[in-house]
C-alpha cells in the first residue's frame, strides 16, 4: 500500500514553509502527499506581505475531494487564520472519521508576522485540540495559547504542557527551538508519559519552515505505520538533519529554509 499523508495548511509563495514545506517533507520521507489550502500568502524569506484566506466552503470542498478518494493515513494541520475554516475542518474530520491528526498551531511566522486571528484561537482549542493526536506548539505559540509568558526553563515547559492538556490536547510536543540553551530540547508530554527529545542547536539563520516541516514529518511517519512516540522521534531526527544542512542552500536574503532533501542532494 502507498502511504498517503494530507496537509491542511497555507501556501508559502517562497517555498520554505506551509504547504510547500509539508509536501517536501512527505516526499523526502517516502510518503505521497495530498494538500488542502486554507490560505494563500505573499511571502518570502524576509516576511509576509499579504494573506488571502480561502473560503471555508471551498476548504470543505477540497477535503471532500481528497478524503472521499484517497486512503489518507495521517493528516497534518497547519495555518488556520479564520474561525469558520477551523469549524469546517472539525466537521470534516468527524465526517471522515480521521484519527491520526497532527496539529501545528501556527500563529507567528519565523519573520515575526502574525498568522492567526485572535478570534480563531477559541475555535482552535475547543474544536481541534480534542480531535488531534498531538499538538506541536513552539514556546511562543504555547504562551499565546495560554495567555502566559514564554517558558524560560524545563520546569516552565512542563507546566505549560500540562496546562495545554487541560485545554483539551491529548498529547503535546512543546518545541524548545526558541530557547537559549545549547540544545534544542523538545518536550513530549501526555497523561501517560513525559520525555525530552534533545538535539544539538545549530548556529544558522536558515530556520524558515522548521515547525511546519517537523509536524509534517510526524504525520509522514504515522502514515507509514509508526506509533505516535516513535514517529515523533524519527521526525525530530529528520528536522535536526534538515537544520544542520540548511546553510548548504542559498535561498533568499532573509531567513532561508531548512534543507528538506539533505539526504538526497
Amino acid at each position: 500500500m502507498t502511504a498517503i499523508a494530507l496537509t491542511i495548511a497555507g501556501s508559502d509563495s517562497g517555498g520554505g514553509a506551509g504547504i510547500q514545506a509539508d509536501l517536501k517533507a512527505f516526499s523526502a520521507l517516502g510518503v505521497y502527499g495530498a494538500s488542502v489550502l486554507t490560505a494563500l500568502t505573499a511571502q518570502n524569506t524576509k516576511g509576509v506581505t499579504g494573506i488571502h484566506s480561502v473560503p471555508a466552503a471551498f476548504v470543505g470542498a477540497q477535503l471532500d475531494a481528497v478524503l472521499s478518494d484517497l486512503d489518507v493515513k495521517a493528516i497534518k494541520i497547519g495555518m488556520l487564520s479564520q474561525p469558520d475554516i477551523i469549524a469546517e475542518i472539525a466537521r470534516k474530520l468527524d465526517q471522515y472519521d480521521c484519527k491520526k491528526v497532527v496539529l501545528d498551531p501556527v500563529m507567528v511566522a519565523t519573520s515575526g508576522d502574525v498568522l492567526l486571528q485572535p478570534e480563531a484561537r477559541t475555535n482552535l482549542t475547543e474544536l481541534l485540540f480534542p480531535r488531534a493526536s498531538i499538538i506541536t506548539p513552539n514556546l511562543l505559540e504555547a504562551a499565546f495559547l495560554l495567555g502566559d509568558d514564554p517558558a524560560q526553563n524545563a520546569e516552565d515547559m512542563e507546566r505549560q504542557a500540562a496546562a495545554l492538556l487541560k485545554m483539551g490536547a491529548k498529547t503535546v510536543l512543546l518545541k524548545g527551538g526558541h530557547g537559549n540553551d545549547n540544545e534544542a530540547s523538545d518536550l513530549f508530554f501526555s497523561a501517560e508519559q513525559s520525555k525530552w527529545l534533545r538535539a544539538p542547536r545549530f548556529a544558522t539563520e536558515n530556520t524558515h519552515g522548521t515547525g511546519c516541516t517537523l509536524s509534517a514529518a510526524i504525520a509522514a511517519e504515522m502514515a507509514k505505520g509508526k506509533a505516535l512516540s516513535p514517529a515523533v522521534e524519527a521526525a525530530k531526527a529528520y528536522i535536526s538533519g534538515a537544520i544542520e544542512m540548511a546553510d548548504t542552500l542559498e535561498i533568499g536574503e532573509g531567513h532561508g529554509p531548512v534543507h528538506h532533501f539533505y539526504k538526497f542532494w
